[in-house]
């Protein structure tokens, strides 16, 4: 069973937080969700999260995945948190999937993972960091190597299907896609 980091930061974007979470829990995946402290989330939009724990209670274990919700400013939150970037440094230096959406690819590129790579992000996002190492995409998902980003909030089903099928396989992600009944 694969298992997967979804960081929460104050301020992160709750529907794609949640949208993330609940479509890996439903194709099998272990998910843990982790604030950057050990309080409460209060999402972009006011919904309260309670992590599963803190990253500091992670930092020393190994995941498939670690996946970053967007929002603001729980993106910028996640870029200025260090543990948060040397999770993403340590988990690519092992070779591991990174995904991140809407604002959240910021924190990627923070943590000097961009650089080279084809990315998405909510519009202008990426752009305003003026790194012209990063190709810069306006499509919903882009796959680069272990790298996944994607747009915002509207392409979060299609993000958390993407991650399933990378993770589980196609067999896995039509399964869960089916029970969406979309």
């Amino acid at each position: 069973m694969s298992r997967v980091l979804v960081p929460l930061a104050q301020g992160c974007e709750e529907l794609e937080a949640i949208t993330i979470t609940d479509l890996l829990v439903r194709a099998g995946i272990e998910v843990t969700t982790a604030g950057l402290d050990d309080q409460p989330v209060t999402a972009s939009r006011g919904t309260t999260i309670i992590p599963d724990t803190s990253i500091d209670a992670v930092l020393d274990q190994t995941f498939d995945l670690i996946v970053l919700p967007g929002g603001l400013p729980g993106a910028d939150h996640l870029r200025d948190d260090a543990n948060i970037l040397a999770l993403l440094k340590n988990h690519a230096d092992r070779g591991k999937y990174i995904g991140a959406i809407c604002a959240a690819p910021k924190a990627v590129a923070a943590a000097g993972l961009l650089d080279g790579k084809t990315a998405t992000a909510y519009p202008g996002v990426l752009e305003a960091l003026d790194n012209e190492q990063i190709d810069v995409k306006a499509t919903a998902i882009e796959i680069d190597g272990k790298l996944v980003t994607s747009r915002g909030p509207g392409t979060a089903m299609d993000f958390a299907l993407t991650l399933i099928e990378l993770l589980e396989g196609p067999a896995k992600r039509d399964e869960v896609n089916r029970q969406l009944v979309r």
